[in-house]
């Protein structure tokens, strides 16, 4: 038995998201668009970075940190998504349900802090900007970015070690299109309290201190850009931060619409369209936000095709 002393269940039954058969070739085709967009967007961002020396910075190496994550999690997901469009049986075995909560759960927090990290990058270039360079050393960066996969590692681990302390012998079917926290623990005929308890913490340590490390970053950033004389530097300014705060308002919205409440009033349903939004949209509008806002970028994309 592949789910061990702990569990009755050697595989699950994904339902997807949606049981409606004329819905399922147009949904194959939408998800196969925007998983191509996704790999195509967030590889592209990290070529273009990787051979334009004038992005040899910083905030472009977060930015293509946050690329490979985007990928990552974004392949986790949704690969297996659509061959369950296609297939009648949308079994999955215990150990790759596991395996795919560790590896969601590891890149979707290394996402929260690594936004929290762009976010400080901004804070140090507008309020601090004659420190930039000694602050945000190559050093300071690859650190911040180790931070950011260990959390999100170290979390995976408690989160996956927990589940599979359960015992899933009520229903093998997860009313979801992937293996996640919450459909996981109703399937459970265990006490989940505790597992609930560390999701709530985990959950909530993870959103929370993120968002308020944001909020305080602008604060700063705000209010030193108040203080630019120039309506020109203003409007530089905030080009400058409009990008990653559109990228942090979508991923923590939904990820606090999702996860931030007891798992006792969530609906199943509703989070299965609030998870489409970090799982899939997210990792494709997140380079299209930042190519298409961002001048440094697109300068850097007509010189890469002028040279080929």
């Amino acid at each position: 038995m592949v789910a061990g002393n702990h569990s009755t269940a050697s595989e699950f039954v994904l339902v997807g998201l949606t049981q409606q058969p004329e819905l399922q070739q147009p949904l194959f085709l939408l998800f196969l668009g925007i998983y191509i967009l996704t790999v195509v967007g967030n590889l592209g961002l990290i070529l273009l970075i990787t051979l334009s020396p004038s992005l040899h910075t910083p905030m472009y190496y977060f930015l293509s940190s946050l690329s490979f994550i985007d990928l990552c999690y974004s392949s986790v997901i949704t690969p297996k998504m659509l061959v369950n469009f296609l297939g009648r049986k949308n079994m999955i075995l215990y150990s790759e349900c596991m395996t795919q909560l560790f590896f969601f759960v590891v890149f979707v927090v290394a996402e929260g802090y690594l936004l929290t990290v762009m976010a400080y990058d901004r804070y140090v270039a507008i309020c601090s900007p004659l420190l930039y360079s000694v602050v945000m050393s190559p050093r300071v960066c690859s650190l911040l970015v180790l931070v950011a996969f260990s959390l999100g590692f170290l979390s995976a681990v408690a989160h996956t070690s927990a589940m599979m302390q359960l015992s899933f012998c009520r229903s093998h079917i997860i009313n979801h299109y992937f293996c996640d926290v919450l459909p996981l623990l109703n399937l459970s005929c265990s006490d989940t309290h505790l597992n609930e308890l560390l999701l709530f913490i985990i959950a909530g340590f993870n959103t929370l201190v993120p968002t308020l490390a944001v909020c305080i970053s602008y604060a700063f950033i705000f209010y030193s850009i108040l203080r630019i004389r120039s309506s020109e530097g203003r409007s530089k300014a905030f080009g400058t931060c409009s990008s990653h705060l559109m990228a942090v308002g979508i991923f923590f919205g939904s990820i606090t619409f999702m996860y931030f409440k007891p798992p006792s009033s969530n609906s199943l349903e509703q989070e299965k369209v609030s998870s489409v939004f970090y799982t899939t949209v997210i990792p494709m509008l997140n380079p299209l936000i930042y190519s298409l806002r961002n001048k440094d970028v697109k300068k850097a994309l007509r010189k890469v095709l002028v040279k080929k």
